[in-house]
């Protein structure tokens, strides 16, 4: 069975694309709200949930593609083809003028829903540690 794109948009109450970007693009940043802690050598990124030295998951990615700024663009190790990525967009609102934050993922279409509940638990993370 083919993995589904789906898309989630959060508006993240923040006029500044130099705020929002290092959370998106850094080890410092995403450990603020995707994994408890993260590792990068050079377009190799290490993603760590749980304490190593106990229970804990390590999965690897590698960026594919970064409009600095804009969108970056992850592939976790095991990805099956070039479509298999997960992406971080900002994008300004012509309303508000804040950016909202736009995370595109893929999965089988029995684990949308679970995987669209990771994000979200993601995102709650976000707004806990930045207040965005």
């Amino acid at each position: 069975m083919e993995k589904q794109r789906f898309s989630i948009e959060k508006e993240l109450r923040c006029k500044s694309a130099n705020i929002i970007w290092p959370l998106l693009s850094t080890p410092e940043g995403l450990s603020k709200w995707i994994a408890d802690e993260v590792e990068r050598d050079g377009d190799q990124l290490r993603f760590t949930w749980g304490e190593v030295w106990s229970h804990h998951e390590i999965k690897t990615a590698s960026v594919l593609e970064e409009a600095r700024g804009e969108y970056i663009r992850y592939s976790w190790e095991n990805g099956i083809d070039e479509d298999d990525f997960w992406e971080l967009r900002i994008e300004k609102s012509d309303i508000t003028g804040d950016y909202i934050l736009i995370i595109t993922d893929h999965a089988l279409p029995e684990d949308i829903e679970s995987l669209e509940s990771i994000w979200e638990s993601n995102l709650e993370q976000l707004h806990h540690t930045t207040g965005l």
